[in-house]
């Protein structure tokens, strides 16, 4: 392991426990935010607004 791997990984872990609550709500707003352009995109298709 180089010297330059462990400082990234202690950067890394360092992150993590500082914003892991707001990182764990962020990734939760994008999942649902997906869901819903997933959803958006379905129905639109069987409306026939799509190509």
């Amino acid at each position: 392991m180089t010297t330059q791997l462990v400082g990234d990984l202690l950067i890394l872990a360092l992150a993590a426990r500082v914003f892991g609550a707001d990182a764990v709500a962020l990734l939760r707003r994008l999942a649902a935010a997906g869901v819903r352009a997933g959803v958006n995109e379905m129905t639109r298709y069987e409306r026939g607004d799509g190509r």
